[in-house]
């Protein structure tokens, strides 16, 4: 065997080796980063209703981390209720059903939508276009977000928002 062959590959290992050892005692190696929440939206309620039921915001959610986390609820407000949830198709109707989670791979975006997943906002305040509110997103393995959502007319603009940056606990 050629010794003068097997050298380089060997020097090209170690040097692999050192770096992957760096780059793990550093920290970065296989740790979650919080999520990112852009501006969302949040639908104003049909005109004319006294007290609106309820409503719908969306969010577009990054996890720029090697790391999956998953989006387990929302808050807002000191008495506000929201629910995760997703849209079901069923025939020509839909309908809608509460799920326990939504999945934010790790070094993707997820897109919340009314054909999709969603928050259910209960009883919502009155809103008018343009009005901003603040929701605090929680999620199974990283800190929750506090993300805003400008209020939109249903048809337009409800799926998901810009680009920000949510902050910490």
């Amino acid at each position: 065997m050629n010794r003068a062959a097997v050298l380089p590959p060997a020097a090209a290992v170690t040097a692999a080796l050192v770096l992957l050892s760096a780059w793990a005692s550093a920290g970065r190696a296989g740790r979650p980063e919080p999520v990112v929440a852009g501006e969302g939206r949040i639908l104003v309620p049909v005109a004319g209703a006294v007290r609106p039921v309820a409503t719908a915001a969306f969010f577009v959610l990054r996890n720029p981390g090697d790391v999956p986390d998953e989006l387990t609820g929302a808050s807002w407000g000191p008495t506000g209720r929201v629910v995760l949830k997703r849209h079901v198709h069923r025939g020509a109707t839909g309908s809608w059903e509460p799920v326990a989670g939504l999945a934010v791979p790790a070094r993707a975006e997820v897109r919340m939508s009314p054909e999709g997943v969603d928050l259910l906002v209960v009883r919502p305040p009155a809103l008018r276009a343009g009005e901003r509110v603040e929701f605090t997103l929680h999620f199974r393995h990283g800190p929750d977000v506090r993300v805003r959502a400008v209020a939109v007319a249903p048809g337009g603009g409800g799926g998901g928002g810009g680009g920000g940056r949510g902050g910490g606990r």
